[in-house]
C-alpha cells in the first residue's frame, strides 16, 4: 500500500484555475502509474488524467483535454493536476490513485484497477 495525500482543492469561479497536488509515501514512486479520478455527487468515479514515470505515457479524459495538465516530480514523490478554465461540471471530489507497473490503455482509465487511493479533495466551481 502507498499512502497518498491530496491537497489544493477549494472553491473557484467559472473560468478560474486550481492546482491539485498528491504526495506519495514510497521509495519506489517512479514504479507507479499515477492517475487522477473524480467523483461528483450521485455519479460514478471517472478518470481524469494519468501518466507513467517519465510522462511518455499520458492520457486525459476528453472532457478535460486542453484545460488540465498532469505532471509528476519523481524526486519529491508528487503528482500534480493543473486545472484551468474550470467549469461548474468539474465540481467533484478529486482523488489521486497509484498503480504499480504500466497498465494497458483501457486499464489505466478503470478505477477498479487501482488499489492505492488518497482521501480526496473537494473542488467546487461556481457559476
Amino acid at each position: 500500500q502507498v499512502p497518498l495525500v491530496e491537497s489544493g482543492g477549494g472553491l473557484v469561479q467559472t473560468g478560474g484555475s486550481l492546482r491539485l497536488s498528491c504526495a506519495a509515501s514510497t521509495r519506489v514512486f517512479s514504479s507507479y502509474f499515477m492517475t487522477w479520478f473524480r467523483q461528483a455527487p450521485g455519479k460514478e468515479r471517472e478518470f481524469v488524467a494519468g501518466l507513467n514515470w517519465n510522462g511518455a505515457m499520458i492520457d486525459y479524459a476528453d472532457s478535460v483535454k486542453g484545460r488540465f495538465t498532469i505532471s509528476r516530480d519523481n524526486v519529491r514523490n508528487t503528482v500534480s493536476l493543473q486545472m484551468n478554465s474550470l467549469k461548474p461540471e468539474d465540481t467533484a471530489v478529486y482523488y489521486c490513485a497509484a498503480l504499480m507497473g504500466v497498465p494497458s490503455a483501457l486499464a489505466l482509465r478503470d478505477h477498479n484497477e487501482y488499489d492505492n487511493w488518497g482521501q480526496g479533495t473537494q473542488v467546487t466551481v461556481s457559476s
